[in-house]
């Protein structure tokens, strides 16, 4: 046996090796990105669109579970009853974002080159399906996402209507996080854990924002049980581990030195 023959054979017979089609990433990325262009590409024919997701859906479904015996049509047609509810949603999405950032000009803007729109529009289509128990396939959308525009949501998360992330790159919003109506965050806002545990999967790990509430940048809020009341603003770079009153104004207060003089 040549060297380059042992190696291969090393690699191959590796029992730690992951036995990966990784055909299900690259068509899931595909199917994420006709889906979204089905809703919002006007030289889209949706009828023939939709006919062509359908086909994709089986295929990434019948690979994420490696087996004929759990068949994706009913999954389909439930996830295809909810695509005007989720349109609708996003269209309150898409005017959030003109009617609060001024460097917006357009709504047509917001669908073609907003990062948080795109981020918000692929978990609304992942989160749906993360409802329905599909393997690897909402988290596969999520992640495309995170990759394009520097969002990471997790498709568990909860998300209430009117949503708005300006900028995008870096916000991060954890599985169990409930967000209510008409949010606003900037980005590098972290809705996290307090702790990472394996014994903490089935418990509420990520913080609750009620109704209408803004965080600014760089703001990280940790904690099942913390809690911002609505209607409150929080400043850029604070740190949250306990709950908000409702009303409140957060904000991190920077201290001013002069320099020595020499």
């Amino acid at each position: 046996m040549t060297a380059k023959e042992s190696i291969i054979h090393k690699i191959t017979s590796s029992e730690n090796r992951p036995h990966l089609d990784f055909n299900l990433k690259y068509k899931t990325e595909k199917f994420t990105t006709n889906l979204f262009h089905t809703l919002f590409d006007a030289n889209a024919c949706v009828e023939k669109n939709i006919e062509q997701l359908e086909i994709d859906f089986e295929e990434i479904h019948k690979l994420a579970y490696n087996s004929d015996k759990f068949p994706s049509s009913s999954i389909w047609k439930i996830f295809l009853s909810k695509l005007p509810e989720i349109l609708e949603n996003l269209n309150l999405d898409a005017q959030e974002l003109v009617n609060n950032d001024p460097a917006s000009n357009s709504i047509e803007e917001v669908y073609l080159a907003y990062p948080g729109f795109f981020a918000i529009a692929i978990y609304r289509f992942s989160h749906e399906l993360f409802l329905l128990k599909t393997p690897l396939i909402p988290r596969l959308m999520s992640e495309y996402a995170h990759s394009k525009t520097g969002t990471d949501i997790h498709p568990g998360a909860t998300i209430g209507k009117s949503f708005f992330i300006d900028h995008a790159t870096g916000t991060v919003i954890g599985e169990t996080c409930i967000i209510k109506n008409y949010v606003k965050i900037y980005q590098g806002v972290t809705l996290g854990a307090l702790q990472v545990s394996k014994e903490m999967k089935y418990i509420k790990r990520h913080p609750t924002v009620e109704n209408n509430v803004t965080i600014y940048a760089n703001a990280t809020i940790l904690g099942g049980e913390t809690v911002i009341g609505e209607n409150s603003t929080i400043g850029g770079n604070v740190w949250i581990t306990e709950s908000i009153p409702k009303n409140s104004i957060v904000y991190h207060r920077p201290e001013t030195k002069l320099k020595p003089k020499y």
